[in-house]
């Protein structure tokens, strides 16, 4: 287990994580994963509620290059006393993204973006009773026909866009009760959707596992592209995004140049 500024982060991969997650879905004890990123972390660090939700949850999946490369930094000035070999070892760890992507990846293994998860799920679980939450409306049941067509033995049992709105909750639970839903997945976008799982996942028992997993539906209903593979393993996914949509320049601008900034400071 890893502590990046007060979130806890867990030692696992995408297949641990994917095994983990059907595991659960046959039991009785409900279970919350979250796959927090470097904004959601930021966000933390001003949202009390939403940082005790993060460190509640019974799994958390590090999600984004800069997770691990956090880590990784954490743990090589631990012991380091001048600020000056702090700022170095800053430097030099930031530039390994690009040059040795494998170096960071020594405190946590791998990044697993609740995308990946998502599909992996899907692809590994059968006859498992799924719901899709969230997106805009007519995009679950996009996402539903197309993993439907890719995964024979998968059992989607319900879709809806709903909204998180609290009014809107009772008439969700009691759809997805109904659909007698063992995975849940949520496509709200963070902090919502785990604040949503938060306050519902106990009144919806016939649930075993809930899962916030942002964008995911409209990458796979081709509402929006994902960067290339290559792109991803050296952290350069946020660039391919930029080009996509111009309006997210905030948000990445949050992960790739506050957070780091925000790591340093702490450290020093």
């Amino acid at each position: 287990m890893q502590k990046i500024l007060k979130v806890r982060f867990d030692y696992i991969n995408l297949k641990q994580a994917t095994e983990t997650a059907i595991q659960w879905a046959q039991g009785d004890i409900q279970k919350h994963i979250i796959t927090p990123n470097p904004e959601m972390v930021l966000e933390a660090q001003n949202n009390n509620k939403f940082l005790k939700v993060l460190n509640r949850s019974d799994l958390n999946i590090p999600d984004g290059i800069g997770i691990l490369w956090a880590a990784k930094y954490l743990k090589i000035t631990e012991n380091s006393i001048f600020k000056s070999m702090k700022i170095l070892k800053w430097f030099w760890s930031l530039l390994m993204i690009a040059i040795y992507p494998r170096y960071i990846r020594s405190e946590l293994p791998e990044r697993v973006t609740g995308a990946d998860l998502m599909q992996s799920i899907c692809k590994s679980c059968e006859d498992t009773k799924i719901f899709l939450l969230g997106a805009d409306e007519g995009v679950a049941e996009q996402v539903k026909e197309i993993l439907e067509k890719k995964h024979k033995k998968i059992n989607i049992v319900g879709t809806y866009a709903g909204s998180p709105k609290e009014k809107d909750e009772k008439e969700i639970r009691r759809m997805i009760d109904d659909s007698q839903a063992q995975i849940l997945f949520v496509a709200y976008g963070a902090p919502v959707q785990e604040m949503w799982i938060n306050r519902n996942l106990k009144k919806m028992p016939k649930v075993s596992v809930a899962v916030g997993i942002g964008g995911t539906f409209d990458y796979i209903a081709g509402v929006r592209k994902r960067a290339p593979g290559w792109m991803q393993k050296i952290g350069l996914e946020w660039l391919y995004r930029v080009a996509q949509q111009p309006s997210r320049i905030a948000r990445i601008y949050r992960a790739t140049v506050k957070f780091p900034m925000k790591i340093l400071r702490y450290r020093l």
